[in-house]
């Protein structure tokens, strides 16, 4: 392997360990709570639509995770599991053309204008 290749290879790993930031097997993170837990509407909402892009095959499960590991360690320490999703659902829809950056901003500015709630955007 010449230097360039290794360069891209070995970018965003470690330089203690050979391990990209997101790898965090075998290292200390605390306990694991154990409890189960419902999952919020939106969160299903986010997880029916990745079944549904995928099933179309607008992206694969190795596209999903490339976004998501793309994302970069501050996305893993403030966003949640369901954010870190849209948003890797959402860079895969953008690359593969279903909608643009713009598009998806303007929509979601309509949206803003009706009120942060049902019944504020019944009123207005």
């Amino acid at each position: 392997m010449d230097s360039a290749a290794a360069s891209f290879y070995l970018c965003g790993m470690s330089d203690t360990d050979g391990r990209r930031w997101h790898d965090m097997g075998g290292r200390d993170a605390g306990p694991v709570p154990k409890g189960e837990h419902d999952f919020a509407l939106w969160e299903k909402r986010v997880d029916a639509l990745m079944m549904l892009c995928s099933g179309k095959g607008f992206f694969t499960v190795d596209g999903l995770r490339r976004a998501l590991e793309d994302m970069g360690e501050d996305a893993f320490e403030t966003m949640t599991y369901y954010e870190r999703w849209m948003a890797a659902v959402n860079q895969n829809l953008v690359e593969q053309g279903v909608y643009t950056l713009e598009e998806l901003g303007t929509r979601m500015e309509e949206i803003a204008q009706r009120g942060d709630s049902y019944g504020e955007a019944q009123d207005g």
